[in-house]
Order: C-alpha cells, then sequence, then structure tokens
C-alpha cells in the first residue's frame, strides 16, 4: 500500500502561443515527465505523446478536445504513450508499433523494483531515482506497485515525409532514430517549430538504453544541426531555440568522437 499523497489534480498546463497548449505531470520523476503538446487546428486538433497513462489525459483536457482530435507518438517508451490507449486515432513510426500494441515499454513505478545496480545505472545517465518515481497519486486507490501501461492500437504509420495536417497547418515527418528505433518529430517549416520528441531536449539524453543506437543517434544530431529551426518543443525539459540547438547537438557530437 502506497503512503504517497493524493494530487489535488494530475495535470498542470500552460498556453504558450500560436495555438499550443503545454500539458505535464508535476508529481512525476524528471526521468518520465513527459512534456505534452496539443495544437489547435481548424479543422483537427493535434495531440504529441500522452505522458504516463496514470491519470487521465482525456478528463483532465477534455476541454481543449473539442472537434476531431489526431494524436501522435513520437515513440512509445512508457513516459510518451502511456495514455494512448485513451484515444482512438494514434498514429506512430512502423518501428514502433508492435511495442505499442503489446505495451512491452512499460516500466515499474515502484522503487522497490530496481535493484541497487539499476538505480546507479541511472543515475550515471544524470536521473537520480533514489527517491522514488511519484511524489503523489492520482486518485485513491490507485496502487503504483501494480499499476500497468496499456496497449494500444496504430490507426496510422507514419513514415518519413508524411504529413500530418490540422486544416491550417501540416507538419512534416522526420524520423529521428537514435534513442528508439521509430522516433519520429514533427516538423513545421513555414514557422520553424519542430516537436522534437526524445530526438533532442535540454537535458540528459538517453543512447544506452534498450532499443537506442548511438551510431544512428549520431546521425540524427548532424541532420538537427543543420536544420533551420526557430522553436523545438522537446518531449522533456523547456523550449529552445536554434542557437542552443547546435549547442546541444555539438556537446553530444563531441562527447561521442571523444569516446
Amino acid at each position: 500500500m502506497t503512503l504517497l499523497p493524493i494530487a489535488d489534480r494530475w495535470f498542470e498546463r500552460r498556453s504558450i502561443g500560436d495555438g499550443v497548449t503545454l500539458l505535464w505531470e508535476p508529481h512525476v520523476h524528471p526521468l518520465l515527465r513527459c512534456n505534452i503538446w496539443h495544437v489547435a487546428g481548424r479543422e483537427t486538433d493535434l495531440l504529441i505523446d500522452t505522458g504516463m497513462g496514470i491519470g487521465s489525459l482525456a478528463e483532465a483536457a477534455a476541454d481543449l478536445f473539442d472537434k476531431t482530435l489526431t494524436v501522435v507518438l513520437t515513440h512509445t517508451h512508457m513516459d510518451h504513450m502511456g495514455g494512448a490507449c485513451e484515444f482512438d486515432t494514434c498514429c506512430v513510426h512502423p518501428a514502433e508499433a508492435p511495442d505499442m500494441e503489446s505495451a512491452s515499454n512499460h516500466l515499474p513505478l515502484n522503487i522497490e523494483a530496481y535493484d541497487a545496480d539499476t538505480r546507479a545505472w541511472f543515475a550515471s545517465m544524470g536521473y537520480d531515482i533514489s527517491g522514488g518515481l511519484l511524489t503523489a497519486i492520482p486518485h485513491d486507490g490507485f496502487d503504483p506497485e501494480t499499476h500497468q501501461m496499456q496497449a494500444a492500437e496504430a490507426s496510422r504509420l507514419l513514415n518519413e515525409g508524411d504529413i500530418v495536417d490540422t486544416g491550417d497547418r501540416a507538419f512534416e515527418v522526420l524520423h529521428l532514430p537514435g534513442h528508439s528505433p521509430g522516433s519520429i518529430a514533427l516538423w513545421e517549416p513555414g514557422t520553424g517549430t519542430l516537436f522534437s520528441g526524445d530526438a533532442i531536449y535540454d537535458g540528459a539524453l538517453l543512447d544506452a538504453i534498450p532499443g537506442s543506437d548511438i551510431p544512428q543517434y549520431i546521425k540524427t544530431m548532424e541532420r538537427l544541426r543543420e536544420m533551420p529551426v526557430e522553436i523545438v518543443h522537446a518531449g522533456h525539459d523547456p523550449s529552445f531555440g536554434r542557437e542552443r540547438l547546435v549547442e546541444l547537438a555539438d556537446a553530444y557530437l563531441a562527447s561521442k568522437a571523444a569516446a
């Protein structure tokens, strides 16, 4: 039985302009605290990633979902696809679809499930989980020890160059492997807006986890570095501009060149 308090609300949100709203789960450890992006469109709204699936995203953000909703998963790690089971229109790269449909990227929420070596491994990558992965629970009766991520079905498979259209905005799909085999980003050339998922973010990047591939990640960083972005809305941590993108990419490439 958990001794964690019950949160007043599970999701927080902030409008950042240009029809974009950021949602996040403040009671989740930064390792798994995914940025969830809602983009308002003329005909269809866009939801990029779905968080942990611990609290109901569909209920918490029901007022935002006032028209047909297209859900795009940048990849199928638990922190990004946990809530996908609540939605019927989930799109994902073909390389990620099997994990989505089997919910195979589940991580235990109970800190006791991780031995000392595993905790040290996370710490070596920049994430100290010794204090636990949750600071609260979403509702009475929720048990972190028994929680399981739910599988979801892909309604559309997204490949490099595909377009996700909201009626007034068109986002190009970029396949950016490295963090995971089917990691994708959404790119709007006209505004220089990139929703990058976990391909790049302003934090400790994970490239030594199951499914990651450092040579592919190097190619992804080289590609990202040359993109004429104005703003990157990433899968974790704050948004940033092109100058910071180049700094992050250069730092990653330098770290691998020195390895």
